[in-house]
């Protein structure tokens, strides 16, 4: 890791949270969001600098290539946490809890009882958004907004799972406004302060809804040349 890597990453977090700090003043928030830096198909290198200038809270799509990169940094970096942004199988889920301190993406019944079943045995859950598929989209994982009252029911009350907030990614072809202000207004009712929503293309936008978190990938690390 050189002076200059270092240098650069310092420049582009300070860059980005001059916007965050910019769009709350424009919003007349007086709260905290908080960054999540997407470092997914990122190696080890191109996240130190990153640690380096001050970063600790930083999202994965993928339980393997969480495992084979956030052990190690996380074993020299105190205060690191790790947030799950991506689909969670079933068959994932143990090494999922050992790894991940907050999952954005419960999105599902079976994923839900699956979690109910680790907590009874004794494992420790980690902080858990409800993912919403605000466009209906079928290739999108998320519960439909029509389900989500029930679904946010299930979890919390039957399940007593420890659910604070809702996730959401907006259709690619369609203005954001509409999917933010959906996803607030099911939290609002449901008595929900999380709202993790906005990207790098339209956090501003997210902030200026309520969120709670935004997900930066590529306006921090740059463009994804390998995937994703």
């Amino acid at each position: 890791m050189s002076a200059r890597d270092t240098k650069e990453a310092a420049a582009r977090l300070d860059g980005i949270r001059a916007r965050m700090s910019e769009a709350m003043r424009n919003a007349g928030r007086h709260d905290a969001v908080v960054l999540v830096a997407v470092s997914k198909t990122f190696g080890v290198e191109e996240i130190e600098p990153l640690i380096t200038a001050g970063q600790r809270i930083f999202g994965e799509n993928r339980v393997q290539e969480a495992a084979a990169k956030w052990p190690e940094l996380k074993a020299r970096t105190e205060g690191i946490e790790l947030h799950l942004i991506g689909p969670l199988q079933t068959n994932k889920l143990k090494q999922a809890l050992a790894l991940f301190d907050v999952i954005h993406t419960l999105d599902r019944p079976r994923l839900a009882q699956a979690l109910a079943k680790e907590r009874d045995g004794g494992v420790f859950l980690p902080r858990l958004f409800i993912q919403v598929n605000t466009g209906e989209e079928p290739q999108k994982a998320g519960v439909a907004p029509k389900d989500a009252d029930r679904f946010i029911a299930q979890c919390r009350e039957d399940l007593v799972l420890p659910v604070e907030g809702l996730m959401c990614i907006p259709p690619a072809d369609e203005e954001p406004t509409r999917h933010f202000a959906l996803l607030a207004e099911i939290a609002h009712r449901n008595g929900l302060a999380g709202l993790s929503m906005g990207m790098s293309a339209d956090f501003e936008t997210a902030i200026g809804c309520g969120a709670s978190h935004v997900r930066i990938g590529s306006a921090l690390f740059g463009s994804r040349a390998r995937s994703g």
